[in-house]
């Protein structure tokens, strides 16, 4: 727990020097830059359809809009995202599966969007696609440094930034959703962080690291 709070601490400094103009800026491309980010995946997403359509509120019998309580399955999405805590982007890949495969090219995602001589640091759980031997090889043939990774500790996943995010998504675009197929759902999912993207908001972590240590 300390370790993921001391990276927190890390970026509250980092960000604290580019507002007084000590350092460059998180955005920045110069030799010697960082990013931070906090990933995880949402497994289990449901792609759910109704079998007759809604019907509009009515006054005086329902205030809101009357469903028919029966429903089709059209199968399950996993999105895989991080938040770049420096600048609030969203890096996020929508998948059928979460395997070891999905998750290096989520981490090609992340080489290609960031400059060559940017360190990339990884926030992230202990999943088995995380340290798998296909994704061991995968790193260990990238440039040195390129990539590092910080785990949470077991049972710790609420320390992962990235969970707010996903209770956010929950909350505000799956929350009743119904949908025509899986095609339709992850294009709902990817317009969301678009639109996150549009106007990012960097997120903030308030802790006590001096009694967590």
């Amino acid at each position: 727990m300390a370790e993921i709070l001391c990276v927190y601490r890390q970026v509250a400094m980092l960000r604290a020097q580019a507002a007084n103009g000590d350092s460059q800026s998180p955005e920045s491309s110069d030799a010697g830059s960082l990013a931070i980010i906090s990933y995880d995946e949402k497994p289990g997403i449901q792609a759910i359809g109704t079998t007759a359509p809604d019907r509009p509120p009515l006054p005086g019998i329902s205030p809101t809009v009357m469903r028919d309580h029966e429903y089709k399955r059209h199968g399950t999405l996993t999105l895989m995202a991080g938040i770049d805590l420096l600048t609030g982007n969203v890096h996020a890949v929508v998948k059928e599966r979460h395997r070891s495969r999905e998750f290096i090219e989520f981490l090609k995602l992340l080489d290609a969007a960031y400059p060559a001589d940017t360190a990339i640091e990884v926030i992230l759980d202990n999943h088995s696609a995380h340290v798998s031997n296909e994704t061991t090889a995968w790193l260990a043939a990238q440039p040195v440094g390129r990539f590092t990774f910080t785990f949470t500790p077991k049972h710790g996943s609420w320390l992962n930034i990235i969970e707010g995010f996903f209770s956010k998504l929950a909350r505000s675009v799956l929350r009743h959703i119904r949908v025509s197929s899986k095609h339709e759902l992850k294009e709902r999912l990817i317009a969301f962080i678009n639109d996150i993207n549009h106007q990012p908001i960097v997120p903030t972590w308030h802790y006590k690291i001096d009694d967590a240590a």
